[in-house]
């Protein structure tokens, strides 16, 4: 039960070496101000970490952090999961910024994601949306950044390597048609199915939770309501980690032309 609750808790450690090199990576290029403070490192595990530890070694003097030995035991005490490989880091928080068009990519496709439940399940989109080419996400002021660590960790490293802003919906939406963007919500009433619908870029996609949903107001900003279509008779509804994922990569279907970095 602690395990369960500490993963919701706000939570700068972030576990294994690829939430470590994501946290690295995404400050050298520039996508966010998170800086590592201390590792530490299992001393059972030096021998089977020779490779990541001579990466580690090399960049803490560059990187402004120190290198700790220490105990499994002593980890588990600061971790919520068992993956970590004996690599664990400290880390400082990260600024999110408020949206603003100067932020907006050119002929791009951006996301926001409302209502999710879980830090993991936010990590599982995030993870989605970068491997389908999003070029940003935007947070509601209630989000799960707080618990980076997990987050960072359910997403393979993806949420360090997205730019992230925050904004409420409505005002995303009429920044993102100002700038140009098709905006599109995911829902049912009025909507079009998303094997039918233009979702060639610029587009801003609004995912909302599967208890709230989006709002009336932001669905009648939106240009066009999506709807996914289901292969059988189902009555329920998928999670908004699901709808993104199926989404995005619908997106990404129509502008396969499209390269991406």
């Amino acid at each position: 039960m602690k395990r369960e609750e500490s993963r919701q808790s706000p939570s700068l450690v972030f576990e294994g070496m690829t939430s470590v090199r994501a946290v690295i990576k995404g400050a050298e290029a520039g996508v966010n101000d998170r800086k590592i403070e201390k590792i530490f490192i299992d001393r059972e595990k030096v021998s089977s970490k020779k490779k990541e530890l001579s990466y580690l070694k090399a960049v803490s003097s560059q990187k402004g952090f120190t290198i700790e030995y220490t105990d499994s035991e002593s980890l588990q005490q600061i971790t919520t999961g068992s993956s970590h490989g004996g690599i664990v880091a400290v880390c400082s928080d990260r600024t999110i910024t408020p949206l603003s068009k100067d932020v907006i990519s050119e002929n791009g496709f951006w996301v926001m994601i409302e209502g999710i439940e879980d830090p993991y399940n936010f990590g599982y989109a995030l993870r989605t949306l970068y491997a389908a080419g999003a070029d940003g996400v935007v947070l509601s002021p209630r989000n799960w950044m707080s618990a980076a660590g997990v987050v960072c960790r359910s997403s393979a490293g993806a949420s360090e390597m997205l730019p992230c802003y925050v904004s409420e919906a409505d005002e995303a939406v009429s920044l993102f048609k100002k700038a140009g963007y098709k905006t599109a919500a995911a829902g049912i009433r009025d909507s079009v199915s998303s094997f039918d619908a233009d979702l060639r870029l610029p587009v801003f996609l609004v995912v909302g939770g599967e208890k709230r949903g989006i709002s009336r107001s932001v669905l009648d900003k939106c240009d066009i309501t999506v709807r996914l279509d289901y292969g059988r008779s189902f009555p329920g509804s998928l999670s908004a980690a699901s709808a993104a994922s199926v989404l995005a990569y619908e997106v990404l279907r129509q502008n396969r032309d499209i390269k991406h970095n």
